[in-house]
């Protein structure tokens, strides 16, 4: 069978990195760092693409993270990766903010063939970091998408503080390669001043909480929260998902039958695990047992008990079961028309037309579309401008259809899209101010219709936003990215020319959570965010695949949130 381009791309392993570091620098007057990793992916000869950031660990020079990157490992690629470390400070996306603690570059070769990678850490001149080191493990992903929704309480717990008693949570570890080797997968919220706490339910997908392997070992340690980060250990237990399924098993048994009585036994367990999972209300105990304390003490039991109240099994639909399902991507383009632009009569202007070189205008609105349009059947997509004086009374309108049909501005295609806004530009005033708000609204009013009209995962929105410059509705437009992020839609902004964009930044929730002016946060991040001067040198597909990266994700989620089906489900 000859080898296609998706046939390739199918064929690439998913490989999970989980990444902790030591001995990092301590930036911090009064405490430690509050260390964050970053991963990048080198794109071309000189371009790197933000894959991850870890969640931030605080007063920690010893961080183990718990947030994962999954990537697609390709043997036949080199795959260029950058690991940086940095002490975070505030809750902006701005790492330029934040005190740089170290990098490390390696190919996601070196890491897969390596296992365990250890690296010293150095800073951007080359020098090391102190004795910085960061450690990365690679395990391959199993090809499994069920989640569990598990429910966990505590009793009798040993008191830890002194004027109370204790505050405990639960770190979840799964087992690495080698018997002491562990990664933390989830850590629950701290329960305040009880010995017997009853933590909220909480998902995590199976391939994450032991690799979708029944037998693969699982570690439950209990602690007291101290707001140092020392936090003190109560105790732990040992279990795999086998083990957690046992205690309820029914007797369900395959076997390969035999004219004689020697039936050939096929496998008991997993019928009966899954049928647990699924129907089973019993408790599952375990001892929580402190090393130290067990030594020490001549007649120690237990520092208490650990119950799994409740197991759920959850089935976890991806992007593309959404697509395979009948989910519609409907793709609308905003464009800027404000005087900053400059006059498109003159080569220096954003928007002059020149039909042997694009400008960025056309490269964005090409580059994205010809990705998105694949997803949308009728290829009708809406096109709207904003900051012009439109015709025939010459007002200035922040919402307005490139072909100035209200009631139908719907461009055939992506080349329908490029000629509706070329005959714009000869028909328009450019003007201002910079107002995105009302188109973020106008899209926003189709994406409630659609959550109004269908009780199914059959729409969702994007919006590609083009904008050369400062946003000035910015109050405005925080309310409506905050509104957005509670229904099917997401937004992609491409920052035209060299303008400063630090709003954009700020709109793109990639570290801290977006708050509307009244403080209401995000449901999510829907807002990608990228510079197109980043891609001057770049392809189309580079700069598309930028853009879009986050998409795929975004729509999964919200329909995972609102707990929706596909219209179809593909099987």
């Amino acid at each position: 069978m000859a080898t296609t381009p998706s046939s390739m791309a199918a064929m690439a392993t998913k490989v999970e990195l989980r990444l902790s570091c030591k001995n990092l620098k301590n930036k911090d007057v009064g405490s430690k760092s509050d260390p964050l990793a970053v991963v990048l992916q080198q794109v071309g000869r000189s371009q790197w693409v933000e894959l991850c950031r870890t969640e931030r660990v605080k007063n920690n020079l010893n961080p183990v993270f718990t947030k994962s990157l999954v990537v697609d490992y390709c043997f036949e690629e080199v795959q260029k990766l950058r690991f940086c470390v940095y002490d975070i400070d505030n809750d902006t996306a701005d790492l330029n903010d934040d005190d740089f603690l170290g990098e490390t570059e390696m190919t996601l070769g070196q890491v897969v063939s390596g296992k365990k990678t250890e690296r010293s850490l150095h800073m951007k001149n080359g020098k090391p970091a102190g004795k910085g080191m960061i450690i990365i493990d690679a395990e391959e992903v199993a090809d499994i998408n069920d989640a569990l929704i598990l429910s966990f309480r505590a009793h009798n717990l040993d008191k830890k503080d002194v004027m109370g008693k204790s505050d405990p949570f639960l770190e979840f570890y799964k087992a690495g390669n080698s018997p002491d080797d562990w990664h933390k997968v989830h850590v629950t919220e701290v329960i305040k001043n009880t010995l017997k706490p009853t933590w909220k339910p909480f998902k995590i997908d199976l391939k994450t909480l032991c690799n979708a392997d029944y037998d693969k070992r699982i570690k439950i340690a209990c602690f007291d929260y101290d707001f140092d980060g020392r936090h003190d250990l109560i105790g732990a237990c040992e279990t795999t998902l086998r083990e957690m399924a046992h205690h309820n098993k029914k007797e369900v048994m395959c076997f390969d039958h035999d004219e004689g009585s020697a039936n050939d036994l096929i496998g008991e367990f997993y019928t009966s695990a899954r049928q647990f999972i699924e129907n089973g209300k019993r408790e599952v105990e375990w001892q929580c047992i402190n090393p130290k304390k067990k030594a020490k003490k001549k007649n120690y039991q237990n520092s208490g008990l650990i119950f799994l109240t409740s197991c759920e099994v959850k089935r976890v639909y991806t992007f593309l079961d959404y697509i395979l399902g009948g989910c519609q991507i409907n793709f609308t383009v905003g464009i800027d028309f404000t005087g900053s632009n400059g006059d498109p009569n003159e080569e220096t202007s954003l928007h002059f037309i020149n039909p042997e070189a694009p400008n960025q205008y056309t490269q964005a609105i090409v580059s994205v579309g010809e990705v998105i349009q694949d997803y949308d059947s009728d290829k009708l997509f809406p096109a709207l401008g904003f900051g012009a004086k439109i015709p025939p009374n010459g007002t200035v309108s922040h919402e307005f259809p490139l072909n100035f049909q209200p009631n139908n501005p719907f461009c055939a295609g992506v080349s329908g899209v490029v000629a509706a806004y070329q005959a714009c530009l000869r028909q328009v005033s450019l003007w201002g101010p910079t107002n995105v708000a009302p188109i973020i609204n106008h899209v926003a009013k189709f994406a409630q219709a659609a959550v109004n009209e269908s009780k199914m995962a059959s729409q969702y929105y994007i919006l590609l936003l083009l904008t050369d410059g400062v946003i000035t509705d910015i109050y405005e437009t925080r309310d409506a990215v905050v509104k957005a992020s509670h229904l099917p839609m997401s937004i992609i902004i491409v920052g035209i020319g060299e303008a400063d964009f630090t709003d954009m930044r700020m709109l793109d929730g990639d570290d801290g959570v977006l708050k509307s002016p009244s403080g209401a946060p995000a449901a999510r991040d829907i807002v990608q965010f990228v510079p197109f001067r980043d891609f001057k040198q770049a392809s189309p597909a580079q700069l598309a695949k930028c853009v879009l990266a986050e998409v795929p994700k975004q729509v999964s989620e919200y329909f995972e949130k609102k707990d929706l089906s596909p219209p179809v489900l593909h099987r």
